[in-house]
């Protein structure tokens, strides 16, 4: 626990049952939301609400941010930075760039204002059972400010350095989950216009040499085929041209991640978009011609 005045901004899938885990937990949190009636929930549990950033960053000891992008990040640090007094934290949790990051650590250095990086592992299940992995990195005294915060909102708290380093590996695990997803997709596809027994081929799957949390993770899911969003593939395409936007800013060629952002864009135009990333089956399925069952179906197998 700490005594500290929190902050917090973002109340969307993400954000706001970590803010709940926060008022559970006994902290004295204030909350904003740029959707006011999203607070709603919060001010039930015991939160307070303010009514601009303005006034929750001059409210605050420390303030936690997460919000959807690099412009949303950089809009929210400029307000929060200029509100916030000198000695604050800004710790933001969302997933963006190093590149955008990287701004807001200028700025908020010439504010005076201490700045922490610490996207997340997991998603919405892990931010509601405060199941997620913390990556954090920034100056080792704010993120220690911050870390019974961490430990109320996750099972691990990882230190990666004083600059960008969390941002950059929380880019390279979404490039390995979603490229993983693509993987599985299109084997599964490949099994079923094959004749394979749905059920079957994924169990042998789950207990093979290329099973993986992630896989077994997805598993009942996909023998299900229920397709309810953890993580869109809407929101896998934005996080591989973060990936992508920052390889081609260093030459680094990406060719895996190339292909793989086009499937997401296939599951955006074919209507799949708000879908979990592991209904990129489905969307290999209608590329094949498959008459598979339809997502969100259960299938009899």
């Amino acid at each position: 626990m700490t005594d500290k005045r929190i902050g917090w901004i973002g109340l969307g899938k993400m954000g706001a049952p970590m803010a709940l885990n926060l008022v559970a937990a006994g902290f004295p949190l204030t909350v904003y939301n740029r959707t006011a009636a999203k607070t709603a929930p919060l001010a039930e549990a015991g939160a307070g609400v303010a009514a601009s950033i303005a006034e929750l960053a001059g409210a605050s000891d420390i303030v936690f941010s997460m919000i959807d992008d690099d412009a949303a990040l950089e809009a929210v640090a400029a307000e929060v930075l200029a509100a916030a007094t000198p000695g604050t934290v800004y710790a933001d949790m969302s997933t963006v760039s190093p590149a955008a990051s990287a701004r807001v650590a200028e700025r908020a250095a010439a504010a005076e204002i201490a700045y922490v990086r610490a996207p997340v592992l997991g998603s919405t299940n892990f931010a509601a059972a405060a199941q997620l992995v913390v990556l954090v990195s920034g100056p080792e005294d704010a993120c220690a400010a911050c870390t019974p915060v961490f430990a109320a909102l996750g099972r691990k708290i990882v230190s990666m350095g004083v600059g960008e380093e969390a941002r950059t590996v929380k880019l390279v695990i979404n490039m390995m989950i979603g490229t993983t997803a693509a993987m599985v997709g299109e084997a599964l596809t490949f099994g079923e216009r094959a004749g394979l027994d749905w059920a079957t081929m994924i169990d042998v799957i789950a207990d093979s040499p290329v099973a993986s949390p992630l896989v077994g993770y997805k598993t009942q899911m996909l023998k299900e085929r229920d397709f309810a969003p953890a993580f869109s593939a809407a929101q896998m395409a934005k996080d591989f041209d973060l990936i992508l936007d920052t390889a081609r800013a260093g030459d680094l060629p990406m060719p895996v991640a190339g292909t793989v952002r086009q499937l997401w864009s296939a599951m955006m135009a074919g209507g799949r978009g708000e879908l979990d990333m592991f209904a990129c089956v489905a969307q290999l399925e209608a590329m094949a011609g498959l008459d598979a069952p339809s997502e969100g179906q259960k299938s009899s197998g």
